[in-house]
């Protein structure tokens, strides 16, 4: 496995991969692997010849300088995990490598980023389209990899791809979950015991709520009572909780026939900011 840490070293990679015939695979992360950003590299290394696994805590993205700070860092572990997986060049590159001087430019993704992660979190998605457009830029790839957990981040990436004729295929996988049901995230190392103790509720009460949905339940009488179930749980301070339309995620009062429902929830919990989701599929 190459270690690339340069813009121009991860172009005169890609460019020889792609000139040798290669198919390009990439799997943008923040590091702190855990199981789902592995599987991610190994979907990419059934589907592609060059795996490029990039790990880069993009400051621009973050709502808090508290949370950029805390977020973990290990890239030793990181990139011993790696190589077995099926990556065959990892790209780390520093903040300055990324962003040599300030970035101004300003997306607007509409309705897509009005709602929970972009109505929670103002900017973050211009960050997220910022730091992505360069790696696309940079490494041109034939598919990108990223994990269901970020629906909401899939969804405003693929406008992003549709909007500037990316040449690329946005692939979605499945969350990872512990065996708890608890989604596999990098934040989950944050968690003391009491509060991964009381984590699995997330799931639980997106499980639940599936099982409104399917039975016919309003979404307005799911949201409340999802609500209600986070709330009491002491060391969990609910942010929002969502039944949105799957594809625009809009907010839904009622269901379409055909058309799949995502659930999604974010919520603090013993300081630490997790989400989660689950599609009920039409």
């Amino acid at each position: 496995m190459q270690i690339l840490t340069t813009a121009a070293g991860l172009q005169a990679h890609t460019e020889s991969a792609r000139q040798a015939g290669r198919r390009i695979g990439l799997v943008p992360t923040m590091g702190a692997l855990h199981a789902g950003h592995l599987q991610l590299v190994q979907a990419a290394r059934a589907e592609c010849d060059e795996v490029i696994t990039t790990i880069f805590v993009n400051p621009t993205q973050f709502n808090s300088a508290e949370d950029f700070r805390l977020y973990p860092r290990v890239p030793e572990a990181d990139a011993a995990l790696l190589a077995p997986a099926g990556c065959t060049a990892l790209f780390a590159p520093s903040v300055a490598e990324m962003y040599p001087r300030p970035t101004v430019l300003r997306f607007d993704f509409g309705d897509l980023e009005r709602v929970m992660e972009g109505a929670h979190r103002p900017g973050h998605f211009n960050g997220v389209a910022t730091v992505v457009s360069k790696l696309f830029h940079l490494a041109r790839p034939h598919r990108a990899y990223f994990g269901q957990k970020d629906w909401q981040q899939v969804a405003v990436v693929r406008q992003l791809v549709a909007d500037l004729s990316f040449d690329l295929e946005v692939v979605a996988r499945p969350t990872i979950r512990e065996a708890d049901g608890l989604a596999m995230s990098s934040r989950n190392r944050r968690l003391d015991a009491a509060a991964r103790a009381a984590a699995p509720l997330l799931y639980r009460v997106l499980t639940a709520a599936a099982g409104q949905v399917r039975l016919g339940v309003l979404p307005p009488q799911v949201q409340a009572e999802a609500e209600a179930a986070l709330a009491a749980e002491p060391l969990l301070t609910p942010e929002y909780f969502a039944v949105a339309d799957a594809q625009t995620l809009q907010p839904l009062a009622g269901y379409v026939p055909g058309r799949p429902v995502v659930l999604c929830l974010a919520a603090h919990l013993g300081g630490v900011r997790l989400i989660d989701n689950v599609v009920v599929e039409a």
